[in-house]
């Protein structure tokens, strides 16, 4: 860290001396640029799972509606007014007068064909929960559309207020995901004039965004988001200038930034929650996985209050409960707390059978020294830990394959404030599901199924305790986000981890 440190600050000298800060220089040409440290899977919102695809489609595409980041309340978007007119049918009124980028006019014929063809199974939406709850959507009138679920959904608004942006039917029926995926139309308030996939992406601000929606008309003209993968380069392009704005700065750096007259440093808590999955279902090769005793093991061997004051830092909490705490459902009193215990860690490894330990891979793409971190404790008791760092998509394919006995990852849950949007993806048969539990999944169906708040608490309870109980997860703590940048930006962070870069100006 240090030398990546001493790196840093020896290239932002160097481009000082060379004259005006090229941040200045930015600023009157009223460009942000970004760097973002993973690639967009793609730009294709229903064909990306990561957090910088997420970023990348609130900037250029539009939801029905949308939510106050401040208080998680619902407010028009596309939509203006909306009923329930049955427990499974959500009727729309739509916007009028909004144009996408290319020209087209917004209306019924979009929502219906955007929500129509993402939960078509044969188009193999990547995940399948946020669009597999819909089972049709009809055109009342050019303005005015119903939502129709399979079987009553009380999360509807949270998921249409997030992932399910609405494209033109026309462009979308003839570009499909590969041309969207090059070349983006949406509504939103940038639209798209340049893509080197993986590399870099340049938007323009949309001068035909349309009035009186959730999102203002963007404040800065033009963004240049690139793709850094290194955090160290990162930092030297933030101090000489080069960049405005990064994120995921690890706490070492975040606060060595601090102390840099020209930046400023935030440290924000997030609803992003990270854990430890084990494979409990017995996909993969390494069978103590699979016996509760070691999986229990584990969990008691890792000091995660350490790892939040040492690695993590900010506002960062431990967690107990595999969702967010203020996620609707997300009961914390019935989880099981598994307290940093290395001799309870090695007992239970020794009545499983494993006094001697044994070797496992553990899969992880967050930064190196977090996974190490947790190797270390698990070295500790016994256990050969060896470490597969891979990117995010890397090792999300893994766990598709059924291929990771232990993988450490993290789940932002597409923002949306209800666990319905976290634990039915991991528990509820899909193939993030590592502990194919019928009865769990029969819980998770149960509390997403229903309109009454007590049913679907108490369903969600259950879960809670059985996956908790049976340690398929071990829940690790929240996520805190640092963010640098240059002072001349006015920028806010919000909890649901959403930076809204076209609220955001120059001072």
């Amino acid at each position: 860290m240090m030398k990546q440190w001493a790196t840093a600050v020896s290239a932002a000298a160097l481009a000082l001396a060379c004259g005006v800060p090229e941040a200045a220089a930015q600023k009157s040409k009223d460009t942000l640029r970004v760097a973002w440290q993973y690639t967009i899977e793609n730009v294709d919102n229903y064909f990306n799972t990561n957090r910088e695809g997420i970023l990348f489609s609130r900037m250029v595409f539009d939801n029905l509606i949308d939510r106050d980041p401040k208080t998680f309340k619902a407010v028009p978007n596309l939509a203006t007014a909306w009923k329930w007119a049955d427990d499974r049918t959500l009727e729309m009124e739509l916007r009028q007068g909004v144009k996408f980028h290319n020209g087209e006019e917004f209306d019924a014929d979009d929502v219906v064909f955007t929500l129509n063809w993402i939960s078509d199974p044969a188009n193999k939406v990547l995940n399948q929960s946020n669009v597999n709850w819909i089972e049709k959507a009809e055109k009342v009138d050019k303005f005015k559309v119903r939502i129709i679920s399979k079987k009553p959904f009380p999360a509807a608004l949270e998921f249409l207020t997030i992932p399910l942006v609405i494209y033109p039917n026309e462009y979308y029926a003839k570009a499909g995901p590969k041309e969207m995926g090059l070349k983006p139309v949406g509504t939103g308030p940038y639209k798209v004039t340049k893509i080197e996939p993986a590399k870099e992406y340049t938007l323009e601000r949309f001068d035909g965004h349309f009035k009186g929606g959730s999102k203002p008309d963007a404040k800065i003209k033009h963004i240049v988001i690139r793709t850094i993968p290194e955090m160290s380069t990162q930092i030297a392009e933030l101090l000489a200038g080069g960049i405005d704005w990064i994120w995921y700065v690890p706490t070492d750096q975040a606060d060595r930034l601090e102390r840099v007259p020209s930046l400023k440093v935030d440290r924000a808590e997030t609803m992003r929650t990270g854990y430890i999955g084990f494979d409990a279902a017995g996909r993969t090769t390494n069978k103590a996985i699979n016996d509760v005793r070691v999986r229990q093991a584990i969990a008691h061997a890792i000091d995660r209050d350490a790892i939040i004051k040492n690695l993590i830092g900010g506002a960062s909490r431990k967690i107990h409960a595999p969702c967010f705490p203020t996620q609707f459902g997300c009961d914390d009193s019935v989880a099981t707390r598994y307290d940093y215990d290395p001799a309870k860690a090695k007992k239970l490894l020794a009545e499983a059978g494993f006094a001697n330990g044994f070797d496992l891979d553990f899969y992880a793409y967050r930064p190196r020294d977090w996974a190490e971190a947790i190797m270390g404790y698990l070295t500790a008791v016994g256990i050969r830990p060896k470490l597969q760092h891979m990117t995010y998509i890397a090792v999300r394919d893994k766990n598709h394959e059924g291929v990771t006995p232990m993988y450490f990852m993290d789940w932002g849950s597409y923002s949306i404030n209800d666990v319905s949007a976290i634990m039915p993806n991991f528990f509820g048969g899909s193939p993030d599901d590592f502990a194919r539990d019928p009865e769990l999944q029969a819980w998770l169906q149960a509390g997403g199924a229903t309109v009454d708040e007590k049913v679907r608490k108490e369903n969600y309870a259950k879960a809670v305790k059985r996956i908790t109980e049976r340690a398929y997860w071990l829940p690790m703590f929240s996520f805190v986000t640092n963010y640098a940048y240059t002072k001349d930006l006015d920028f806010t962070p919000f909890p649901d981890e959403i930076p809204r870069y076209y609220q955001y100006g120059w001072k």
